[in-house]
């Protein structure tokens, strides 16, 4: 063993991004980190001009990375297979995937919208996970660093009620990490995963502030909710090139939600 440091990099200026979910909260967040740090990123969410807003806002802030929006319904197995190679193309190749996008549909299991609820949470948020790697993985492959970073929750890690549809999903997510990153490791291929806890997003706007305030000091260490771009600096860390030897992990972002008992 050498006795010389090895000095790691931490930019991924130049690097090829794709963020789904990328118009609003913690996809936002990250496509304007990953530009603000030189990225290229591919931006995709629902709304083509809510993806054409953001690369606004990140030509705006003068980033000195790019923004690419493009809409993309995760739910669509076809048009993941179609636009993911597009947008790796126009990119010039892919380095990182950062499957953000999710939504939340609670319902009880004897709910008569239970099934719908169901269906759509598993392929939207875990299908549509493996969808996308999957169409991503030929780019990848050709990256001297690829990187792919899963957004589960701490769901995934526990259950709150009424919410199986999401739970289930978020298990999935995680399991799915857990998998792929055992399969690609041989290819130097990272797969890893996220789990944010209570954070500032369109999933929990429609909670009162006074509300969030009492659940935060209740249930988290931290008292307080956190923000996106809190979720997105941890994206950061885990694609950057110095992180060669993390895969298969599942990383709360949680203000310490899941370690307190009581």
């Amino acid at each position: 063993m050498s006795d010389t440091y090895t000095r790691l990099s931490r930019s991924i200026a130049g690097h090829r991004a794709l963020v789904t979910g990328a118009a609003s909260g913690m996809g936002r967040a990250t496509a304007h980190l990953f530009a603000a740090e030189g990225a290229k990123v591919a931006l995709t969410d629902l709304d083509q001009g809510a993806c054409e807003q953001v690369a606004a806002e990140i030509a705006d802030a003068g980033h000195s990375g790019k923004a690419l929006p493009r809409a993309l319904d995760v739910t669509d197995g076809d048009a993941i297979a179609r636009t993911v190679p597009q947008m790796a193309e126009e990119l010039g190749g892919l380095d990182i995937l950062v499957n953000n996008a999710g939504f939340s549909l609670p319902a009880q299991l004897d709910d008569d919208a239970y099934p719908d609820a169901w269906d759509a949470s598993i392929a939207g948020m875990l299908t549509a996970h493996s969808r996308t790697i999957r169409a991503a993985l030929p780019f990848l492959r050709q990256s001297e660093h690829p990187r792919i970073v899963n957004i589960a929750s701490t769901e995934g890690l526990g259950a709150s009620p009424s919410n199986s549809p999401y739970v289930a999903a978020k298990h999935g997510v995680i399991g799915l990490t857990r998998g792929l990153a055992v399969d690609l490791g041989r290819e130097g291929i990272t797969v890893n995963c996220i789990c944010p806890g209570p954070i500032h997003t369109g999933i929990t706007a429609g909670i009162s502030d006074e509300h969030k305030e009492i659940f935060a000091k209740r249930r988290v260490p931290l008292r307080r909710y956190g923000h996106p771009e809190e979720v997105a600096h941890m994206t950061l860390s885990l694609v950057l090139p110095a992180a060669n030897y993390i895969t298969g992990t599942a990383i709360p972002v949680d203000g310490g939600l899941t370690i307190k008992n009581a």
